[in-house]
């Protein structure tokens, strides 16, 4: 129901608020406007999006619990979902989203009401690793070419020297 409402409401809000700014500045500085936030908004998500990886990426190094990375990554990708459609109301949400303290909240929010029953990291009684059939255990593939060997040279060197010879 919730889905319905914003497929709904969000386009009505939309073309009010289009009609309300061009009714106050004109259509081209509201077209422009638009093309603005859209360009504007894709450079800061590409921004913000580098930098919720690299966190992603680190929490996934040190072994750390990666929902709250994973979550500022599907946030930052909604909110350039939301920049691209063009809109007052859906650039508001969108720039909105980019603002780490309001991912933060909004992650805090949904956090209280979602309830994770259990969470694991790395290999677990769930977790089969496949092996190879035809696997011999430590074989190290590669290539080779035999080496001729050189000709003895005509005094021997002094590592090779025996005990009776000085």
């Amino acid at each position: 129901m919730y889905l319905f409402l914003a497929f709904l409401l969000v386009p009505i809000i939309e073309i009010a608020l289009f009609i309300q700014v061009g009714g106050l500045i004109g259509l081209w500085p509201t077209l422009a406007i638009v093309v603005l936030t859209a360009v504007l908004g894709t450079i800061l998500v590409r921004t913000q999006g580098r930098t919720a990886i690299a966190n992603l990426q680190r929490s996934f190094a040190e072994l750390d619990d990666p929902t709250e990375p994973l979550a500022h990554g599907a946030m930052i990708l909604l909110s350039g979902v939301l920049l691209l459609t063009p809109g007052f109301f859906t650039d508001a949400v969108g720039f909105a989203l980019l603002v780490p303290g309001i991912r933060v909240a909004v992650f805090k929010y949904l956090k209280s009401k979602v309830t994770i029953t259990q969470f694991q990291m790395g290999t677990g009684a769930g977790f089969h690793q496949r092996r190879d059939p035809f696997d011999q255990g430590d074989v190290i593939d590669g290539e080779f070419s035999e080496v001729q060997p050189r000709k003895k040279p005509a005094k021997p060197s002094k590592w090779v020297e025996g005990p009776h010879q000085h």
